[in-house]
């Protein structure tokens, strides 16, 4: 079932980017011709939706959410569905006409439905290894685009998808809901401005707890057959994502279970997370990654782990944690940024509408006036009754295309791509039992070295400057240290000299 390691060497590399990126762009060339104009909609016209893959967050979020918009006003028209399952096709459609009066065309081959020049833009919700290849092909199809996270399966996909996003101009919001929430901006903003001081790292979570096993909670179903399911294109074997499989409904239904299609927790859940702590410190690609983990309660056939930590150290100065459990809830983490003079803890979950700073004792910030305070968010708890994180998400994606500005998306394909490379990362190390570096430049990983120790340690003993993260304007606002007298002591003594002097 499993597929080979993945590693950084060449041979993997050029594998990679001839099963999903050669292909993608020979199917992107094919509907090129038929691509929309990038600029903003014009004020009187319907954005067009369709639908690529509308299983269960497909149908449940990116459908449903989308009805309701546009039954509150949004000028949005849902008219198209690609979908492999003839049973949830049915349902997906019936559902659009029953709440939105439109029969929706129906595409058996995604590329068909990209191909309609009466669709403007599309929501993918298909596996992670589908990912790429369908934004990719529908940016170059001049669709703008909302994809389920995590945005690709591959280091590789990631890089490629923000450069074509940069090239096409469109629209693009990736499926992290948290983003949507201005508590991350504000916490930037406080950030930026020194409230916490030089920053040392953020830490978060993602834990759940099952008594059938993770993804198993996904129903299996007796009309789930090679008849009603177009198996060989959901594999998506002619284009190189998969190998041949025998059908399996396990492998269709609960596919985050495998690494062909997934990455379970590190994938799944672990890139909620990460992308809203980078949102909020202002850091994007990891300088050096590690993953640990296992599937240690789980042995269910699942190759995914059922505990597993990332840690992602960064050029800035500052490292991240990420950790979690699928076997145990009610003993979380807690969401932390921490920083010289105090932290803010975001507790759990991501609707929030306040959350606290903790401050560091005097004695260390030599500032008496830094205390504990809970901060209030623009995010109140009747707003949370009325709209969920999904629903203001797609709002976003709505108005970003209406006014013709992509950068108005809060899960921008940038971010999105930084949040992706760390949990991929993280998952290649847990699997290949190696730690990586990552070269935001080139947008290339390589095995691990001494080096990162190397340049901190030289950093140290020439009394470098602390880094700080993109953005800060806070001068070095707790970033500095008062030795005592005694450390004139320090040094060594060179010819038996004394550095102190006499």
């Amino acid at each position: 079932m499993s597929e080979p390691l993945t590693t950084p060497d060449a041979a993997s590399a050029s594998l990679s980017r001839r099963g999903f990126i050669g292909v993608s762009t020979a199917a992107a060339g094919a509907i090129a011709a038929n691509a929309a104009p990038a600029s903003a909609a014009d004020a009187n016209s319907r954005i067009r939706i369709g639908f690529i893959g509308p299983g269960g967050r497909g149908f449940g979020a990116h459908v449903k959410t989308l009805a309701k918009l546009r039954s509150e006003g949004a000028n949005i028209d849902l008219v198209a569905v690609s979908e492999v399952y003839k049973k949830q096709e049915d349902t997906v459609c019936d559902f659009i006409k029953k709440e939105t009066g439109v029969e929706a065309k129906r595409y058996v081959d995604y590329t068909d439905l990209l191909a309609d020049k009466n669709v403007d833009a599309v929501c993918i919700g298909t596996p992670d290894h589908w990912h790429h290849r369908q934004i990719v092909d529908a940016l170059k199809a001049g669709k703008h685009v909302f994809a389920e996270k995590p945005m690709t399966k591959t280091v590789e996909e990631a890089i490629d998808v923000a450069r074509v996003w940069r090239e096409t101009g469109k629209v693009m919001q990736v499926g992290v809901q948290s983003t949507s929430l201005k508590v991350w901006d504000q916490a930037r903003e406080l950030i930026d401005s020194g409230k916490l001081g030089k920053v040392l790292g953020f830490q978060t979570e993602y834990f759940r707890n099952s008594s059938m096993g993770q993804w198993r909670y996904y129903k299996l179903e007796k009309e789930m057959t090679p008849q009603t399911i177009d198996w060989k294109r959901w594999l998506g074997v002619s284009a190189g994502l998969a190998p041949e499989m025998d059908f399996d409904r396990a492998l269709y239904a609960q596919w985050r279970c495998y690494w062909p299609f997934g990455s379970g927790m590190l994938t799944d859940l672990f890139v909620h997370r990460t992308t809203a702590m980078l949102k909020a410190t202002g850091l994007r690609y990891p300088a050096r990654v590690v993953g640990a983990g296992g599937i240690y309660l789980e042995l269910d056939t699942r190759e995914v782990p059922d505990v597993a930590t990332v840690v992602a150290d960064y050029n800035e100065g500052c490292q991240g944690l990420i950790s979690s459990t699928m076997c145990n809830e009610n003993s979380r983490l807690k969401q932390v940024i921490r920083g010289h003079n105090g932290a803010f803890e975001f507790g759990n979950g991501e609707q929030f509408t306040e959350f606290k700073f903790v401050a560091e004792r005097p004695q260390v910030t030599f500032n008496a006036d830094i205390k504990d305070e809970v901060i209030k968010t623009d995010l109140t708890d009747e707003t949370l009754k009325k709209n969920d994180t999904t629903y203001l998400h797609f709002k976003n994606w709505l108005d970003a295309m209406a006014a013709g500005k992509p950068e108005m998306c809060n899960n921008t394909p940038d971010l999105g791509a930084a949040a992706v490379v760390t949990v991929i990362l993280g998952a290649m190390s847990y699997r290949n039992g190696k730690v990586y570096h990552f070269d935001a430049a080139s947008g290339t990983y390589s095995d691990g070295s001494p080096a990162w120790a190397k340049k901190w340690e030289t950093l140290s003993k020439e009394r470098g400057q602390p880094k700080h993260v993109p953005g800060w304007h806070a001068g070095d606002t707790g970033s500095t240290l008062k030795p005592e007298a005694y450390m004139s002591l320090a040094g060594p003594w060179v010819g038996g000299k004394d550095p102190a002097g006499a």
